[in-house]
C-alpha cells in the first residue's frame, strides 16, 4: 500500500491487483501535479460536473471524491484501474461500510452531457488520447477548465496538436519533478477534423484462416493499424483441433487470434477475455464480421482468467503485454500463464508469442513442468506448455 500525500490530506493505495513483489505506486508525480495545481485554481467549492479521464488506479478520482461536495465521474479503458479506483474509494472512506462517491465508468459509456471541469491523464496511447478527446469536446463550454496531466516522456507534440485541434487554444506548464500539465481552453467555434475511430483494415495473405479478412480496432488497442509480428507468427503454428472444445483468447486484443481459431474449428466455443473495453469491444466486432453462424463466442472484460472456472479449458492462446503503462513488468504475463494453468484441463495447451529476451519459457516450464519451443525468430517466439 502507498501514502500518498494530497492537497487536501494523506491517502492510503493500492493498484489491482495489489502485488507485494512489485515495486510500481499507485501513483506518481503528474498525479501529485494536477491535484495541486486544481487546489490552487479550479475545484476548491466546485459544484459542477467534473470528469477525470484515464486515471490510472484511481489516485486522482479518489483525492477530488474526498475533498469535493458532487462526486467527480472516472472515465477509463481498464478493468484493473476501475478495480483499484473501488478499492481505494473505500479504503480513504471516514465509514469503510460507505465507499467515497463517484461514479465509475469505462471507455464504452456516454459520457455527462455538460462538463465543467475535465482532468485528462494523458495515455500511453496516442490514438486512445484522440478518441476520448473527440468524445469530450462536445460536452465542453466556453467556461469549461481543461487540464491533462502526464510525465515529461509521456507528452509530445503530437499529443498538445491533439489538444489543440480537438478543444482549443493549449499551452504548457514548466516541468516538475519530470510531470507536465496542458491547459486547454474550449472553442465551442472550432472546426475539428472527424475522429478517425473505430479503424478496420483487411489483413494480409499467407496467415490461416484470418488471411484478407477484416479486423475492427477501437483507439488504443495494441497495433491498431497493421497486425503485429507476434501475432502473425503465433496465427502460423496455431494447433489443428475439431470438435466441442473450449477455448480462450486470453488478452484477446482486437480479437485475431480467437477468431482464427473459430474458422479452423467451428464446433469450439471462444471466450475473448482482455482487461480493456477497448478490446474487448473490437474483438467482438472483428469476431461477428467472420465467424460463421452458429459458432459459440463470449467475451469478458476480467483480470486475466480469474472469473474462468477451474480445469474448463481445452485451449488458451496468449499474446501478452509486457508494459503496465509506461513500466516494464513481466508480472501481468505470469499472472496470464498461472491463469492459464488453473483454467486448463488435464491435457490442455497454453500456446504464447512472445519476445525472446523476456525468457517465458523459464517461467512456462516452472509452472507447467515442460515447454516446447515451436518457432524460433529473432525477435518472437512461440511457446506451447501442456497442463500435465
Amino acid at each position: 500500500m502507498d501514502r500518498f500525500t494530497s492537497p487536501w490530506g494523506d491517502l492510503d493505495l493500492t493498484r489491482f491487483p495489489d502485488e507485494p513483489r512489485e515495486q510500481l505506486r499507485a501513483y506518481d508525480a503528474a498525479d501529485a501535479y494536477v491535484l495541486d495545481h486544481l487546489a490552487e485554481n479550479a475545484v476548491s467549492g466546485a459544484t459542477g460536473t467534473l470528469v477525470v479521464i484515464g486515471d490510472r488506479w484511481g489516485a486522482l478520482t479518489t483525492a477530488l471524491a474526498a475533498h469535493l461536495p458532487t462526486a467527480p465521474t472516472l472515465v477509463t479503458d481498464s478493468y484493473l484501474a476501475l478495480r483499484a479506483a473501488e478499492a481505494n474509494l473505500r479504503r480513504n472512506a471516514p465509514d469503510p461500510a460507505t465507499p467515497l462517491r463517484a461514479h465509475l465508468t469505462t471507455t464504452r459509456d456516454e459520457l455527462p452531457t455538460r462538463i465543467d471541469i475535465a482532468v485528462v491523464r494523458v495515455p500511453k496511447s496516442l490514438a486512445l488520447l484522440e478518441d476520448q478527446l473527440h468524445r469530450l469536446a462536445p460536452a465542453l463550454h466556453a467556461g469549461s477548465t481543461v487540464v491533462g496531466t502526464g510525465m515529461t516522456a509521456e507528452i509530445h507534440t503530437s499529443t498538445l496538436a491533439l489538444f489543440e485541434q480537438i478543444i482549443g487554444p493549449t499551452t504548457t506548464s514548466l516541468a516538475r519533478r519530470k510531470a507536465r500539465l496542458i491547459f486547454a481552453a474550449p472553442d465551442p467555434q472550432l472546426t475539428r477534423p472527424a475522429n478517425p475511430w473505430p479503424l478496420r483494415y483487411d489483413l494480409p495473405a499467407g496467415i490461416g484462416p484470418m488471411a484478407g479478412r477484416r479486423v475492427t480496432n477501437h483507439a488504443g488497442v495494441f497495433c491498431a493499424d497493421r497486425l503485429d509480428p507476434g501475432t502473425r507468427l503465433l496465427l502460423a503454428h496455431l494447433p489443428s483441433r475439431g470438435g466441442p472444445e473450449q477455448v480462450v483468447d486470453l488478452g484477446c486484443g482486437n480479437g485475431v487470434l480467437g477468431t482464427a481459431a473459430a474458422l479452423a474449428n467451428p464446433a469450439a466455443e471462444v471466450l475473448f477475455t482482455d482487461e480493456s473495453y477497448q478490446a474487448v469491444a473490437s474483438a467482438e466486432e472483428t469476431f461477428r464480421a467472420n465467424a460463421e453462424p452458429g459458432t459459440k463466442a463470449r467475451f469478458t472484460v476480467a483480470d486475466a482468467l480469474t472469473a474462468v472456472p477451474p480445469g474448463s479449458v481445452d485451449l488458451v492462446l496468449n499474446n501478452p503485454p509486457f508494459h503496465s503503462h509506461r513500466a516494464t513488468t513481466d508480472a501481468t504475463a505470469h499472472r496470464m500463464f498461472k491463469g492459464a494453468r488453473a483454467a486448463l484441463r488435464p491435457g490442455g495447451e497454453l500456446y504464447v508469442v512472445g519476445n525472446r529476451h523476456l525468457g517465458y519459457h523459464t517461467a512456462l516450464r516452472r509452472l507447467f513442468g515442460s515447454c516446447e519451443v515451436l518457432s524460433a525468430h529473432p525477435k518472437f517466439v512461440v511457446l506451447k506448455a501442456t497442463k500435465r
